[in-house]
């Protein structure tokens, strides 16, 4: 427990953390990695280079000041953050040396102004900030390892088939090395792959939605084949032109937080651009199965039909189901985008909406979605790598 003391200095540090904070984790990523280099083993290196990954920290932790009264308003950050951890295989031992190096940063870039009080304050705050998430993400591992053919950590699976989808996804059909059985999943959560790609130090992984219903034997997942040059492109490169049907991946237990609810029957709306079609499927493909009553829609945005993916199963599941609707939207065509009159259009504003794809898509369709008076909790959306601000107002 926190004394009001340190509570109270810790939440008059928010204003320099808003203004310092992405500096702070720049250093702070840079000095943990000269002195545990084993730790780029985990960490994505291309949100790394971008910023994401800073950006990213910097907003944890000015939330974590400026809720420190209340530590609860973060809890569902804290459960996201969390389910990557777990994907990620991040450990106990893990967080006395994040905490270290966060303190170190905060004092080589605020100097003087990083005063003994403040720094024992903060350290204090990590320690009760780190304790929440090592006790929240023992739960999620214990649950991964009990579960019915559960584990922890990875675990190598076989490419037992690979399927081009579309000009740029692909999709890989994966089954436990050892012949056993997959966990049951829940539509909407990934799991991470992990590889060593030949020339390269240190182990990459990366989080790749499930892209069908569950199956007792398998996963899919669907990768999205980025430039050759682009440094997010590293892993993505690698599946489509060095995996083949045969090789081994590693594996972690599906995770995450952007689920359906399948007890429910209100109307659905999946709404998804780019790769972001991939949690859609699997979504989708639950609901025609399990409840065909409910009223659903599928709109679905790409540059052009060759780019599109799954424009086959849609239509199966949709025929499969009683009050279906989807569209494909090309922004190479007239009309080719999903616009607010769209969405006004096709949503059923007192049901739910999923939202998936490039930031600025999510950005639009969760900002008109609001503008035709669905609440936030009515709307669900899922970041492919760290959480980012967005702009929806």
């Amino acid at each position: 427990m926190l004394s009001q003391e340190t509570r109270d200095i810790v939440k008059s540090t928010a204003p320099v953390l808003a203004e310092h904070g992405t500096t702070i984790t720049k250093v702070f990523y840079q000095n943990l990695f000269n002195a545990h280099p084993e730790l780029l083993n985990i960490f994505n290196h291309a949100n790394q280079a971008q910023g994401r990954q800073q950006a990213a920290l910097a907003n944890a932790i000015y939330a974590a000041a400026v809720h420190i009264d209340n530590l609860e308003n973060i809890l569902p950050s804290v459960v996201q953050i969390a389910n990557k951890h777990v994907s990620l295989g991040i450990k106990p031992e893990h967080y006395p040396i994040v905490g270290e190096f966060l303190l170190k940063a905060i004092k080589e870039v605020l100097g003087d102004a990083a005063t003994a009080e403040i720094l024992t304050a903060w350290e204090e705050a990590y320690g009760v900030i780190a304790e929440a998430f090592i006790g929240v993400e023992a739960n999620m591992y214990k649950e991964a390892r009990e579960q019915e053919n559960g584990w922890n950590f990875f675990k190598p699976f076989t490419v037992v088939l690979k399927k081009q989808e579309s000009d740029i996804i692909t999709s890989f059909y994966l089954k436990p090395a050892d012949g056993s059985n997959v966990p049951e999943f829940k539509p909407g959560q990934y799991i991470s792959l992990r590889v060593l790609i030949p020339g390269e130090e240190y182990t990459m992984i990366r989080q790749y939605s499930l892209s069908q219903a569950t199956r007792p034997d398998e996963f899919r997942i669907s990768v999205k084949r980025e430039a050759d040059n682009d440094p997010n492109g590293v892993v993505s490169v690698f599946l489509h032109k060095q995996i083949h049907e045969g090789d081994t991946v590693e594996v972690s237990a599906p995770a995450g937080e952007f689920l359906l609810d399948v007890t429910q029957t209100t109307p659905l709306a999946f709404i998804s651009a780019g790769v972001g079609i991939t949690p859609m499927m699997s979504m989708l493909e639950t609901v025609a199965t399990r409840t065909p009553d409910r009223p659903t829609v599928f709109l679905h945005a790409a540059r052009n039909e060759a780019l599109a993916a799954f424009r086959d199963d849609v239509e199966k599941h949709a025929a499969n189901m009683n009050n279906a609707k989807y569209k494909m939207f090309y922004s190479s065509e007239a009309n080719g985008i999903i616009t607010r009159e769209v969405l006004e259009t096709y949503v059923d504003t007192t049901g739910d909406a999923y939202v998936c794809g490039p930031v600025s898509f999510m950005e639009a369709m969760i900002r008109e979605l609001r503008t035709l008076g669905m609440t936030e909790g009515q709307i669900h959306y899922e970041f492919f790598g760290p959480a980012m601000q967005l702009d929806n107002k």
